[in-house]
């Protein structure tokens, strides 16, 4: 067979690329909430460790802990005694009560009746485009703030194909007709449409096709960013 042939047999397919295997499962069913103060332990001692500079070295060494048992803590495979957090707690300069803080945090949700949200002025707003927030969460376990808005245009509105803010952007198409700016690419976008983008490139309504156009916005953002 000469140098560089195919070892593919005639007639076979080339398989296609594939796709990245997405890491969560949208319906998984996590453990009792108990069973995962553990966890909640594990998690504040390794992130407090990590931000003051320390290796486990460095921590069982402070505490007198045995590097094996540090990593069961970390990893949430036991229930650390009181005399031991106790020990944690005075080596990572923190009150007992910051272990327990990530699993008492309150999960957070939010309900918005029909027509209820709440009318915003952002950028787009002097451009006639209107603005309803549909919910928001201020402090929540994820790191990423998510702002999911309803945005109405009609008559009054004006083009604007500039936005430019940190983050991620879906958009989904409810109403009307757009052709919608990403960067050097424009979408024609109908009702049913969506639209997933990295949102610092320019992006926005180039043309306004056929209104009222009312399409879902659904930015994030990590939660020390800003789309300002």
């Amino acid at each position: 067979m000469p140098s560089g042939a195919s070892n593919r047999a005639a007639g076979d397919v080339p398989e296609p690329a594939r796709e990245p295997v997405l890491s969560q499962d949208p319906h998984a069913v996590r453990e009792p909430r108990e069973n995962n103060l553990e966890r909640a332990i594990g998690h504040a001692v390794r992130e407090r460790r990590k931000r003051l500079g320390l290796t486990s070295a460095d921590l069982a060494a402070a505490t007198g802990l045995s590097p094996g048992m540090l990593s069961k803590i970390e990893n949430g495979n036991i229930s650390p005694s009181l005399t031991t957090l106790q020990l944690l707690a005075q080596a990572l300069g923190m009150p007992i009560t910051g272990f327990f803080r990530r699993y008492e945090e309150v999960r957070n949700a939010v309900f918005v009746k029909a027509g209820e949200g709440v009318e915003l002025e952002r950028r787009g707003t002097r451009a006639g485009h209107q603005y309803n927030l549909l919910g928001h969460i201020y402090e929540n376990t994820s790191g990423v703030t998510v702002e999911p808005y309803l945005i109405t245009l009609t008559t009054d509105s004006d083009v604007f194909p500039t936005f430019q803010h940190a983050g991620l952007e879906f958009l989904y198409m409810l109403e009307g007709e757009v052709l919608y700016r990403h960067g050097d690419r424009h979408f024609h976008m109908q009702p049913g449409d969506s639209l997933f983008f990295d949102a610092d490139a320019p992006h926005g309504p180039a043309e306004l096709l056929v209104l009222p156009a009312r399409y879902l916005s659904v930015i994030a953002y990590p939660q020390s960013g800003s789309t300002d």
